[in-house]
Order: C-alpha cells, then sequence, then structure tokens
C-alpha cells in the first residue's frame, strides 16, 4: 500500500514576485500525515494560515490566487505543481509577501530542492481518488475543455491552440508523474508582446522579465511601439521587424508553451486534495477552467467521500469459498462471504452475491425482500475476520468475536440481484488479539452501509 509523504526537512528558495516584483521568500516545511498543502503568510498579522484547495481560489487572471479574508497569495502553482507530481501530501509553506517567487518561471527549481533534501514516508495510506466514468468540464467562453477518463494510471495531454504565426497549435502529454522532473518541471510561463502593456496597467507582471518568461512576439507592430514596451520592461532593444521567441534562455523543447500548460494544470490539480487516477485531456486550458474542473472534482469527490474497491468479476479471486471454508467457522446459512478479491497490508475487499434463495427473505419482508442491516454488519465482520485468519497458522482454531459495534449507517436497501463489494480496513494494529476495523458495502459505486467494529480472535483449542 503506498503511504503519504512529507518532505525530510524544510528549505526555502528566494526571488522577485512576477507580479509584485517584490523580494519574496517562500519556505517548505514537513507536516504530519493528513495535513495537506497549507500556505501561511508570515508578514501579516497574526500570520493567517488558508488551506490550498479549490474553493479558496479567488482569481485566475495571469495565475492562481488564493483569499481569505484579508489574505491573499497568487502564483502558487508551480511550486504545488513539483510537490503533488513529486508525490508529497503534506507540506506546511509560508511566504513573506503576497506571492511566491516566480523563480525562472517553471517548477524546476521546487523539483531541484526536493529531490535534494529528499523525501519521507509516512504512516498513513495516500488517498487515491480512482476516475470511474467519463466527465467534461467546459468554458463555453473561451472554447476550454477538460475531459477526465478512466484509467488504471495516471497521464495528461495538453492542447493549446492561438491565432498566432509563431504559436498557432501545439500538444504535449505526460504519460506518468514519474517523467515530470524531466520532461515537464523545466517548462517556463509565457506572455505575448500583444499582451504586456495591458498586464501592466492592471498592475501586473511588474516583476517579469526574459529569464522568467517566454515572450512571443507574433504581431508585428511599428518600432515606436517595441521601444516602448522594452522600456517599460526593461528589455534590450528588438528590431520590430524580428517575429519569434524572446528570451534570454533557448527554448528548452519545441513544444514548452505546451508543457507548461502541463505543469500549470498539475499545479491546479493540486487544489483537489487528493491524487487523482485517470486520464486528462486538456484543450485550450488556463487557470479558469483548470480551477472549475478541481472544483467540481472536488464536488464529486465528496459526493463519494468512501469510494468503492475497483472489482473485476474475471479476475480470479484470491480466495474462494472453499478457502474461506478453511478459515471461518461459518456455515449455512451464516457464511455471508462468497469470495475475496483482494488483500493489502491493512486492508481487505471481499464479494457477496445476494440471491432471491437467501433464507432472510422468506420473513424479511414477504413481498418485499431486504437484506436484514445486521447481516451486512456481520458479513464486513467475517470479511475482517478473513484478514485477521488468513495470516495464522492453523486458522481452523480460531474464532472471532464482536465486542464492540460503533458508527453504523444503512444508507440504501440490499435486494436480490445485488452483488455486495465488502472493503474493510484495520484502523490499527491487533493487540492482545484485539483490533478495531472500519467496514464499508458498497453496490456498484454507492456506499450502503459502514460500521466500525471492534473484535478478538480467541482459541478454541
Amino acid at each position: 500500500m503506498l503511504k503519504q509523504n512529507t518532505l525530510k526537512e524544510s528549505f526555502s528558495l528566494s526571488g522577485k514576485g512576477l507580479h509584485t516584483g517584490l523580494r519574496l521568500t517562500v519556505t517548505f516545511q514537513p507536516a504530519p500525515a493528513g495535513h495537506g498543502y497549507k500556505i501561511q503568510r508570515t508578514d501579516m498579522p497574526g500570520q493567517p494560515v488558508i488551506d490550498a484547495v479549490a474553493e479558496n481560489v479567488i482569481d485566475t487572471q495571469r495565475g492562481t490566487v488564493l483569499g481569505k479574508g484579508e489574505m491573499r497569495c497568487s502564483t502558487v502553482e508551480h511550486a504545488l505543481a513539483a510537490l503533488y507530481a513529486l508525490g508529497i501530501d503534506n507540506v506546511h509553506i509560508q511566504v513573506d509577501g503576497p506571492e511566491f517567487p516566480i523563480l525562472d518561471g517553471s517548477a524546476e527549481p521546487y523539483v531541484k530542492e526536493i529531490q535534494r533534501i529528499g523525501i519521507v514516508e509516512q504512516d498513513a495510506p495516500k488517498d487515491y481518488y480512482y476516475i470511474t466514468k467519463k466527465m467534461e468540464f467546459r468554458d463555453d467562453k473561451t472554447g476550454a475543455c477538460i475531459t477526465v477518463l478512466p484509467d488504471d494510471d495516471f497521464s495528461i495531454t495538453s492542447m493549446i491552440a492561438f491565432d498566432s504565426k509563431v504559436l498557432s497549435s501545439q500538444f504535449a502529454t505526460l504519460d506518468s508523474m514519474d517523467k515530470f522532473a524531466t520532461e515537464v518541471a523545466a517548462a517556463r510561463t509565457f506572455v505575448f508582446v500583444r499582451e504586456i502593456e495591458q498586464l501592466l496597467m492592471a498592475g501586473l507582471i511588474r516583476g517579469g522579465d526574459l529569464d522568467n518568461a517566454i515572450v512571443i512576439y507574433e504581431r508585428q507592430t511599428t518600432q515606436e511601439n517595441v521601444d516602448k514596451l522594452c522600456k517599460l520592461t526593461g528589455a534590450e532593444h528588438h528590431d520590430a521587424t524580428d517575429l519569434g521567441y524572446i528570451q534570454h534562455k533557448p527554448l528548452v523543447w519545441d513544444n514548452e508553451p505546451a508543457r507548461h500548460k502541463l505543469l500549470d494544470i498539475i499545479g491546479d490539480m493540486a487544489l483537489i486534495g487528493k491524487p487523482i487516477k485517470g486520464r486528462i485531456i486538456a484543450t485550450r486550458p488556463g487557470h479558469t477552467i483548470n480551477n472549475m474542473f478541481a472544483r467540481m472534482m472536488r464536488k464529486e469527490i465528496r459526493k463519494h467521500e468512501v469510494q468503492a474497491p475497483k472489482y473485476d468479476p474475471n479476475k480470479t479471486p484470491v480466495m474462494d469459498v472453499g478457502m474461506i471454508k478453511k478459515l471461518l467457522p461459518h456455515r449455512y446459512p451464516m457464511l455471508l462471504v462468497d469470495k475475496v478479491m483482494d488483500i493489502k497490508e491493512t486492508s481487505i475487499v471481499a464479494v457477496k452475491n445476494v440471491t432471491n434463495n437467501e433464507p432472510f427473505f422468506q420473513g424479511h419482508f414477504p413481498g418485499e425482500p431486504v437484506m436484514p442491516g445486521v447481516l451486512l454488519v456481520e458479513a464486513m465482520a467475517q470479511t475482517g475476520g478473513l484478514f485477521v485468519l488468513h495470516g495464522k497458522d492453523n486458522p481452523e482454531n480460531y474464532s472471532t468475536y464482536f465486542l464492540h459495534i460503533d458508527g453504523v449507517k444503512f444508507r440504501q436497501k440490499v435486494v436480490p440481484g445485488d452483488t455486495l463489494i465488502f472493503r474493510v480496513e484495520m484502523l490499527g494494529p491487533f493487540r492482545h488479539n484485539i483490533g478495531t476495523m472500519q467496514g464499508y458495502a458498497f453496490i456498484g459505486e454507492n456506499c450502503v452501509a459502514e460500521a466500525t467494529f471492534t473484535a478478538q480472535v480467541v482459541n478454541n483449542k
């Protein structure tokens, strides 16, 4: 089972802010399991802290801006992309101003620092969200679209298109987060010359220069206008007839702008709060559609707060009913688990096919067959018993008994024809043959019952 991660130690980076031009320092500190990403403004009274989640995004003009009350923090996406892509779940971030420093306009400085100090595994499972159906998010104003498809791993494709002779259309694909450091991290942010004056008048990009951005000059204007922009930005003289890319460092890749869009999407995905398993296809992406996507994903996750295990009926079970009978003393009509599909370090997944021939349907209820809730809890407990006993020698010598049941919830009727999928997780180690487990019962993607129970394993011999 993959575990959550944090930083091995703290690190800091300093530089000027893209929009404010201020000298800024951002510090990344290890954080406990379940902490997530939190950002603290150390320059403000009370040093307020904000959760880096999609609902706290208050602006997406030329970057992702988080805000709550008087607190604002912008240009967070490059740092969050590095953390998310390198598998870091929990970090406390402190910054001494209203934005993160732009550095070289990419995520590479963050990646290098993380690789330098290292990552620490934590004693808590990494909570992935698995995409189980096609979902689409559109921004009709811009024509932007993000499509999410089911996949066993994670991959992302960005396709960009502009009305430009220099940068018309490009695409880039990241097949695995393992390739982020070498194939995406160094991609820099970009801007069109025609946008610069308007952005400056809006009070933005005051810290932008040819060392932290790719500047694209694709529509010829007068030399007078070019000279004016060079003066405003502090850039060197440029020939107004020379169209193309303008920056001090050459392009890292021919499709560097499309790769930077991958970086931005990943940084905004970090605001979902969970790593995703699925395939993302982004057409004309930007921070606005990215945030729409992140917010909708958070709603989807809340809707399925407890996600059903993936069940493939064609897969050979880990235990069939014959093996189950060797571990459990239960027999007809009280054996309520048909097969075990998966056993991990701290969890187990099992299945029961509910048929009309179940004996309890005769009296519960005539004319309206409903599986008794107490038997759902019993089935979850049997699943937990299988987890405990599968590692013991001579398991036939042991029985598992309830000591305590708590937090029982029934959300949906279970009727003939349903396939129940049970997932039981250990909430801690067994001590003195006593342990507490969390059980869930699902039909399809819906959680129909759950309970927390404490059980004792007793040697009958």
